[in-house]
């Protein structure tokens, strides 16, 4: 092969190309290539954001390796030294093994090269890791899932270098610490890797691109197509109370791109897991798409990964932050490192979508690839135009038949809706079906509580689930959704609820005044039907745009019926007596009741109950329409809690008790603002008048708001219905209304 030498001069960012040989090899064959890192090296001190990011790296990779390398025997959980010295290790790697790329300086190489053959003498002898909570030991990490996390990371980094490292250096690496780490986290871990999960994702992609870089056809296909004797039998559970493997399980990298993903690109885990796993799949699936672009990988399932990415986006609030649905921590958001990635590459392998670009500018990095390159030109380039976060509604499930999330958002996302009606979600779910959350501004109104666990965080646990995340997190009662008899949803059996999935009703956001979306529920509780109907509307003589909440239940037996609002911030007002204890205690036993402090009971109002908060500096009313005979709790997070792992946040609970069928309808209503600066109140006041139930049959559920003002808004959802084209008639205090499709409003 002929050599193509690369000689480069200062850069005007302060830095310096070394001269470079660069062999026409097959390397750098997985996410750099040599054609890519070509227009890199041109393009330095061109392009603004790329070379910030560029001097970043380059700043961060040279601080460690003044530091000297660190291999310690592995012996903590997440968030201890070892943990994170070897996690670090890993980033600084493939950083490094890029500037080497980029930049050409022979230190960068040095240096994983040094690190790897410290690996390498460690690995041959190295034990199980000696924490022992995993149901996958790793060696390096307590768990396969972070060994694999290594994999993925220095796979990158040996590519990076491969040409630079002797053949004998090669064999030695993967003699005895490539090829054995590949096959612990996969032959001697196939209840880790031979499964749809997250964890898999990781394996699969770091076993398939090791593969690639040492040409290893063998390891190749293990990834793309699983094992095929595992040797497992069907059923048994790992540490989150999931199933390893279930009868006819698929396997293998297509296997988990189909199954979790929906034509839309939602991952059934949550937004939370789809962030996470988004970066073992768009890795390794451009890893593929240059190496065996004849699979075409990075377009299967009609391009969903990078459907994917439009899915994230989407489902994150105004500051950018994901929804925490099922497992999900609060705070994690499109500024993360795995998002960079994934944005980057959907506008360069995508249909480079300049809405895109202005998620780049609001990163303020790009990756240190060739699609970060094009963004970060786009950028330069004034491209750029704002992203729209519209209501959108993402289907789940593997055909998109199991559900979904509707979101639905007024304005600028004055106010966002989250609606969940979809499946389990595996064993990150959460047992809340037909549960939602509100934002306003990026502010949450009505919050769902996310996990219960601290991240990384060695005291906490040692950084993993806590098992309040069970016994509270996962539960029903934790959720804005119905709780019947105190029990949660499908008796929180997780091989019962997995088997179930809420059904869509309607999703309409085509008008400006009034959005909607409803579900059904028929198998949370055998026996009960629950079909809840949400819309933000808006009208003039409302100062912002409000929530209105249908749940029409029917059911088999009579029942205890509860339903919470998780609410942020202060009380301001109510209407309603009740009393306060001068001592607290749990409002139950189990099924997360045992977690929630009674903190005031009282008895609601003939008509129409009221309360309201001040959170955020601004104002929220919850009207619900109640009967004197309910009860009203006032609670707080945190019973049962002696280690403080919960967060102490309140919330209100309405009470039916003794009852078959019932509908609960309410209106969350947001309204003027405080200012402390100024210490200035506005419009402190609900608006509504009158919260009425004028109709309610098997067929029909009508509900009348009259404001302040006297002016009324009607809304009518037809319970049996939900074809658009078929046309309805009812008729109200002698007044016909009209209309064609699920619903009505006027």
């Amino acid at each position: 092969m002929n050599l193509k030498k690369l000689t480069f001069s200062l850069l005007t960012i302060g830095m310096s190309l070394s001269p470079l040989t660069l062999q026409a090899s097959e390397h750098p064959n997985l996410i750099l290539t040599e054609s890519g890192v070509e227009r890199m090296r041109e393009n330095v001190g061109q392009v603004p954001l790329f070379d910030k990011s560029l001097a970043s790296v380059k700043q961060q990779v040279d601080a460690e390796i003044a530091m000297g390398i660190d291999t310690p025997i592995p012996k903590d959980f997440s968030g201890g030294y070892t943990h994170q010295r070897h996690k670090q290790n890993f980033f600084i790697a493939q950083k490094a093994g890029v500037l080497y790329q980029i930049l050409g300086d022979e230190k960068y190489a040095k240096y994983i090269r040094d690190m790897l053959f410290q690996y390498e003498a460690m690995y041959k002898d190295l034990p199980l890791h000696p924490q022992e909570r995993s149901y996958a030991r790793g060696k390096l990490f307590w768990q396969c899932l972070n060994d694999s996390n290594w994999l993925v990371y220095m796979s990158q980094a040996y590519d990076a270098i491969y040409n630079y490292l002797s053949k004998d250096e090669r064999q030695a690496l993967e003699t005895n610490l490539f090829r054995p780490f590949a096959d612990f986290i996969s032959i001697e871990n196939p209840q880790f890797f031979n499964r749809v999960h997250n964890h898999s994702t990781w394996g699969i992609a770091a076993v398939g691109m090791i593969g690639l870089v040492m040409n290893d056809e063998e390891l190749i296909q293990r990834a793309l197509y699983g094992i095929d004797d595992d040797g497992l039998e069907v059923g048994g559970k790992d540490n989150d109370g999931g199933t390893i493997k279930i009868e006819g399980q698929r396997k293998g990298f297509f296997a988990n791109l189909e199954e979790p993903f929906s034509p839309d690109g939602y991952y059934t885990e949550g937004p939370y897991y789809q962030r996470y796993a988004m970066y073992p799949f768009l890795i390794f699936a451009l890893a593929m798409e240059n190496n065996r672009p004849d699979l075409k990988v990075l377009q299967h399932k009609d391009n969903v990964l990078l459907k994917g990415v439009d899915a994230l986006l989407n489902l994150s609030d105004a500051d950018g932050e994901f929804f925490p649905l099922n497992d999900g921590q609060k705070g994690m958001s499109y500024y993360s490192a795995s998002l960079v990635t994934a944005v980057d590459l959907a506008y360069f392998y995508g249909n480079k979508d300049p809405q895109l670009l202005s998620i780049v500018e609001k990163q303020g990095q790009v990756l240190l690839q060739e699609s970060g390159l094009a963004a970060a030109i786009g950028v330069r380039d004034g491209k750029a135009k704002p992203y729209l976060k519209g209501s959108v509604n993402l289907s789940d499930g593997i055909n998109g038949k199991q559900g979904g999330i509707g979101v639905l958002r007024h304005g600028n996302e004055d106010l966002t809706l989250v609606f969940k009606y979809a499946a389990q979600g595996l064993s990150h779910g959460h047992y809340d079906k037909l549960s939602f959350s509100l934002y306003e501004k990026g502010e949450e109104v009505l919050q769902d509580y996310g996990l219960a666990r601290f991240v990384n965080i060695e005291q906490k646990g040692g950084g993993n689930y806590l098992k309040e995340n069970t016994t509270w997190a996962k539960t029903t009662i934790a959720h804005n959704t119905l709780s019947i008899n105190q029990q949660k949803h499908f008796g929180g059996v997780y091989d019962v609820a997995s088997q179930h999935h809420s059904e869509l009703f309607t999703f309409d956001a085509s008008k400006d005044n009034v959005k909607v979306v409803s579900a059904t529920e028929e198998n949370a509780y055998p026996g009960t039907f629950m079909h809840r109907t949400m819309a933000v509307i808006k009208e003039e003589s409302f100062e912002k745009a409000y929530l209105l909440d249908i749940m029409r239940v029917t059911s088999d037996s009579e029942n205890q019926y509860d339903l919470p609002f998780y609410y942020l911030g202060q009380v301001i007002d109510n209407n309603f007596d009740y009393q306060s204890p001068t001592s607290l205690h749990p409002l139950g036993e189990e099924n997360g009741y045992q977690h929630l402090y009674v903190e005031g009971k009282g008895s609601a109002v003939e008509g129409n109950t009221k309360f309201s908060w001040l959170g955020a500096g601004k104002y929220y009313t919850l009207t619900m329409l109640t009967d004197a005979q309910d009860d009203i709790y006032l609670t707080r997070i945190g019973a049962n809690d002696p280690e403080f792992n919960l967060r102490r946040e309140a919330g209100i609970m309405l009470r039916r008790e003794k009852t078959q069928d019932t509908v609960f309808v309410s209106v969350v209503e947001p309204h003027g603002s405080y200012s402390p600066v100024s210490e200035s109140s506005k419009n402190s006041k609900s608006s509504i008048a009158k919260l009425e139930l004028v109709l309610n049959s098997a067929k029909y559920t009508g509900v009348s708001i009259v404001d302040v003002k006297g002016k009324t808004q009607l809304f009518i959802i037809a319970n049996s219905d939900n074809s658009d084209t078929a046309e309805h008639a009812v008729t109200i205090d002698g007044e016909t209304y009209r209309w064609t499709g699920p619903y009505f409003y006027q």
